[in-house]
């Protein structure tokens, strides 16, 4: 049995060291005091503003966005934070492609550098559809403490699904 079902592909020693301090009371308290500013971006078009700014100052070659958004029904229960998709149609003789983000919700209400990481997660698919070297390499490049951001935010989730 996994309690700890987002820490799942981590060590035996980093789950059971969240382990005690999930039992302590001491894991959500400290993510807390790690992280206790809230970012501004709360609507769709303040959303949409922030990735294309991301986009032109780390992905200049990236080909242009459709739409990004907010989205309530994205959620870790279903293993998605956040989604990067392409749809291709034609019209005429051209094929068009629109890539459209989507952002889970729970983000507008977490810390900027964990909006940042998602943000980058998903500008990443753009270029890699895996989740392989390259993309992890690029996720790095637009954030470069990618790796430790992504371990604090499965810990936060690990705590407030512990805390109920």
């Amino acid at each position: 049995m996994n309690d700890l079902p987002y820490l799942t592909g981590y060590s035996d020693e980093l789950r059971d060291q969240a382990r005690e301090l999930l039992v302590a009371g001491q894991l959500g308290p400290q993510l807390a005091a790690r992280y206790p500013e809230r970012h501004a971006v709360r609507t769709n078009r303040e959303l949409t503003r922030y990735v294309q700014e991301l986009k032109a100052l780390r992905m200049r070659t990236a080909p242009p966005l459709g739409q990004v958004v907010y989205d309530d029904r994205l959620h870790v229960v279903h293993g998605a934070l956040g989604l990067q998709t392409t749809t291709t149609r034609v019209q005429g003789a051209k094929l068009r492609k629109r890539r459209d983000i989507r952002i889970g919700a729970l983000f507008r209400d977490q810390a900027p550098e964990f909006l940042h990481m998602i943000v980058a997660h998903e500008l990443a698919h753009m270029k890699h559809a895996e989740h392989d070297r390259d993309f992890y390499r690029l996720c790095e490049h637009m954030e470069p403490d990618y790796h430790q951001l992504e371990l604090d935010l499965r810990l936060i989730l690990t705590a407030e699904e512990w805390e109920g």
